[in-house]
């Protein structure tokens, strides 16, 4: 740690131009320095706390190599030329700069709005620095369990952790809790005063999944009137979570791939690459290996978003913690709703740990929620519990005899209704794609994965 509590000065030198000043001043603000010049062999610039670009003679190359520079938000990014033109500093501040200083009249201010801009930045590095120990205190708080099955999986989390930029493959059922999880990794590590973006990726088709992703910018396709940013660059600094990583389409996932590598992408229409500064976490309910093995999924990719697997377990595995995670719910939901929190019942307790609960956390959080809406006030009726059941046998028998697709389809509904209508759960569970259970579901073919 220096003595600017952690804030480096970064010079971008486009010129010479009084290169003598610049370690002058880094000493004279008592903050470490570090220059670099862009070229096509010169390796990305180092995070700064603030940037000073020195382009004296060489003011109209601000505009272009600012973007290349990946600067995250929060960070100031001071322009210093020797024109005195008021064109030329308006078209620095355009660019991305927070001001425009022409040498050597305007020393002085210079030196005095980098000052502002260190003292500036250690006051919010102080308050990320709370923000992160108060963060990691209460991260994995939320998720709630006693189990060993549970308590293996967040130790493991939890070396996890501190370790900024690992990527995470969080796997499990649908339901267990991985967004959950992800967050507490996000907001336990040190990344938790940046932000934390999350992504459904079976939400959107690709177009509009890949636009979402990188960004474009105007002009990139015919409804593109404005540049929009990517959900990377919204996410710089922090953590970007993936879920449903498997919806991603093949196209994407090169993408994807050489994003991770390289820690750059380009938004759709642009000619030049962004620096990215992005922990992934991705999650999954299917097995992703297996998806490799069927051409689903790209196996580099596979192996790149597999350096650390934390597996959640399902709540059927997980004993006790079903009783626990009721009697949170019962407390939040009676809360919400301005009720009196009912005892939880002998013959409550059996009903809940008695079921499979195939929905695993989010089954069991909307049964609870419902149960405390129509039963009685103080009360928690057992019989409530019931209209969200579906047992594999109270499901149309499966035809027969009967044509292979009618048996087909049969299955498919008796699944269904096995899962308590939850389409990619009853998917996994029959081994097929969830567009295929669709197919099968509408009366049309199977014989697709």
């Amino acid at each position: 740690m220096t003595a600017a509590g952690g804030v480096a000065l970064l010079v971008v030198r486009l010129s010479d131009s009084f290169a003598d000043f610049w370690p002058a001043l880094a000493r004279e603000l008592d903050v470490p320095l570090t220059e670099w010049t862009p070229g096509p062999e010169a390796a990305p610039p180092p995070r700064a706390g603030v940037v000073l670009v020195a382009a004296g003679g060489h003011e109209t190359q601000i505009g272009a190599v600012l973007p290349l520079l990946g600067i995250p938000p929060g960070i100031p990014v001071l322009a210093v030329g020797a024109s005195t033109s008021h064109r030329v500093a308006a078209q620095a501040v355009a660019a991305g700069a927070s001001d425009y200083f022409a040498l050597p009249d305007d020393r002085d201010g210079l030196r005095d709005a980098l000052a502002v801009a260190v003292q500036r930045r250690r006051a919010a590095l102080g308050r990320a620095a709370l923000a992160h120990l108060e963060a990691q205190a209460h991260a994995f708080r939320e998720i709630i369990g006693e189990s060993p099955a549970l308590r293996a999986a967040l130790e493991r989390a939890a070396r996890v952790v501190p370790h900024a930029e690992a990527t995470v493959l969080i796997t499990g059922e649908t339901g267990t809790g991985k967004e959950l999880l992800a967050r507490a990794l996000h907001y336990g590590g040190p990344r938790a005063a940046a932000p934390f973006v999350e992504l459904n990726c079976a939400a959107l088709p690709a177009p509009l999944l890949e636009s979402e992703l990188f960004g474009h910018e105007r002009g990139a396709f015919t409804d593109a009137r404005t540049a929009k940013p990517g959900l990377f660059e919204v996410a710089e600094g922090g953590t970007l979570f993936l879920d449903e990583i498997d919806h991603l389409a093949p196209e994407l996932q090169g993408k994807l791939l050489r994003a991770l590598e390289q820690k750059s992408m380009r938004r759709l229409g642009a000619t030049a690459s962004r620096t990215v500064d992005v922990r992934i976490v991705a999650a999954t309910n299917t097995d992703l290996a297996a998806a490799v093995q069927q051409g689903l999924f790209r196996e580099d990719l596979y192996y790149r978003l597999n350096v650390i697997t934390l597996e959640l377990p399902p709540l059927r595995a997980r004993g006790q913690d079903v009783l626990l995670l009721a009697e949170f719910f019962l407390s939040r939901f009676s809360a919400r709703y301005g009720l009196p929190q009912p005892p939880l019942e002998p013959a409550a307790r059996r009903a809940l740990l008695a079921h499979s609960w195939p929905g695993n956390i989010r089954e069991l959080r909307n049964t609870i929620e419902r149960a405390i809406l129509l039963s009685p006030p103080g009360s928690f009726a057992v019989a409530e519990l019931e209209p969200g059941r579906v047992s594999p046998a109270s499901a149309a028998p499966v035809p027969f005899p009967a044509t292979l697709a009618e048996i087909q389809r049969a299955a498919a509904r008796a699944m269904l209704a096995a899962t308590g209508g939850n389409r990619s759960e009853a998917a996994r569970r029959l081994g097929i794609s969830r567009s295929r259970l669709l197919r099968l579901l509408e009366g049309g073919g199977g014989d697709a994965n």
